[in-house]
């Protein structure tokens, strides 16, 4: 089992995700773009550098560049993929069966939703992807899921069609089970939102489509 610890330029809260990755070991660290200045804020030397730098200033580049240590992996500004996008690739790309994503969520928006769209990228070539921030861990299920209440981020988990629609859904092991259910994103968009373990483990089941998983603090 390999870890990937991927850094994106958005929203960080450096004490908590100090606190967070405090216990946590990587194989390896990518610095995406703006991520890279969040990193050396942080004391953090990523494995592998990439982006088309075009949010992060070439002074703190510079710090990396002779670092034999550090792969850089420069990105042409015009392209048809986001920065996030190749490094997901280049995790993939490591063996990696597990990816987690700082920096993914922030005040753009339009980046926020990309970066969970992207984490499609995983879904059939990792156990797990997600993206974390001070309140929230994201992540995509197109499967079968099993959680373990210790282990559960936040008290609310709630569950939306990413598809526009999610067949034979099975929800054990919460407030408001399903068995069998269809999401159907014009009509049961919000009836996933706030639910809640009420068993030590918890199942999630979907025969047909994509559900985004978001586990919340607030």
């Amino acid at each position: 089992m390999k870890k990937a610890l991927l850094i994106s330029g958005g929203q960080i809260d450096n004490n908590y995700i100090e606190s967070y990755l405090k216990s946590r070991h990587y194989d390896i660290i990518i610095a995406i773009d703006g991520g890279l200045e969040k990193a050396y804020e942080m004391g953090i030397v990523p494995t592998h550098i990439i982006g088309d730098f075009d949010t992060v200033s070439e002074e703190i580049l510079n710090k990396y560049t002779d670092k034999e240590s550090v792969r850089i992996v420069r990105l042409m500004p015009e392209k048809d993929f986001s920065d996030t996008q190749s490094a997901i690739s280049m995790a993939i790309e490591n063996d990696c069966t597990h990816i987690e994503i700082i920096g993914g969520t922030g005040t753009r928006m339009d980046h926020t939703i990309a970066n969970i769209h992207t984490l499609q990228m995983a879904l059939d070539k990792c156990e797990d992807a997600v993206i974390v921030n001070e309140n929230n861990r994201i992540r995509l299920v197109n499967g079968r899921k099993i959680i373990d209440k210790e282990n559960v981020f936040g008290k609310y988990i709630s569950f939306l069609p990413l598809t526009d629609k999610v067949k034979g859904v099975v929800l054990k092991g919460f407030k408001y089970p399903l068995d069998n259910y269809e999401f159907d994103i014009h009509k049961s968009l919000s009836l996933g939102v706030s639910n809640e373990m009420v068993e030590d483990r918890a199942e999630i089941d979907v025969t047909e489509g994509i559900l985004i998983m978001v586990e919340s603090e607030d």
